[in-house]
């Protein structure tokens, strides 16, 4: 069977990929032009497999207060407010000073900007002074600092509430001992490392870790 590494993605069965995706009923027409530019301008954004998962989480949850943690140039924060009521309010989260301006403007581009708020600046600054508590997490930032982010991640989660992680299985290499990795990746592999046996571990969540995209773990906040 043919195989082929899907951007910096997990190996995958092009054939079955294809095959599955042939199914997708895809997204806005805006959606798909932000995508296309997203590509053009290599900013990386959510994959295909897990644009269809997070559609299908939102449409289960039906979140009406959602926090993401990553807002690269807005795309998955529209994903989310295009696939939840008009009630539902998000907040995002980035640091990337280049990114933060695109970001807002496509947001009115979208017409979305009364239901998403962008705080600027570093989440690990940012997430200690948030009091509010979330339906559903996204987390798709900085791949080491997911393990720095949990504690507050975890207070701002409502009981019932919903963690997605995207990212986390290092395009294949988790697997690897870390000797096997290169040096300058050693410290973000043995962060994630530590993040998932935190999320399988933690007596207030229940985690699955699926190989979708790039690696995907779900979370379910249980109640006190």
């Amino acid at each position: 069977d043919r195989r082929v590494e899907e951007g910096n993605g997990v190996i995958i069965d092009e054939r079955l990929f294809t095959f599955i995706n042939s199914f997708d009923k895809g997204n806005s027409e805006f959606l798909d032009e932000l995508e296309q530019e997203a590509k053009r301008d290599y900013v990386p954004i959510i994959r295909k497999d897990m644009q269809n998962l997070l559609r299908f989480l939102l449409r289960l949850k039906r979140p009406l207060k959602i926090l993401e943690v990553g807002t690269a140039v807005g795309f998955s924060a529209l994903l989310m407010a295009e696939n939840t009521s008009e009630e539902c309010q998000i907040t995002t989260i980035e640091n990337y000073e280049k990114r933060i301006p695109i970001a807002k403007e496509n947001f009115k581009r979208d017409n979305m900007e009364h239901r998403i708020t962008l705080l600027e600046g570093d989440a690990t600054e940012i997430l200690p002074r948030l009091e509010d508590t979330y339906d559903m997490i996204f987390m798709d930032a900085a791949k080491g600092q997911y393990i720095h982010f949990l504690p507050n991640i975890l207070r701002l989660l409502s009981d019932g509430g919903m963690l997605v992680s995207d990212n986390v299985l290092q395009d294949g290499e988790l697997k690897e001992s870390r000797f096997a990795v290169t040096r300058r990746n050693r410290t973000i592999h043995s962060r994630m490392r530590d993040y998932l046996y935190e999320l399988k571990n933690n007596p207030v969540l229940e985690t699955v870790i699926l190989p979708v995209g790039v690696g995907v773990t779900i979370s379910v906040k249980n109640g006190s």
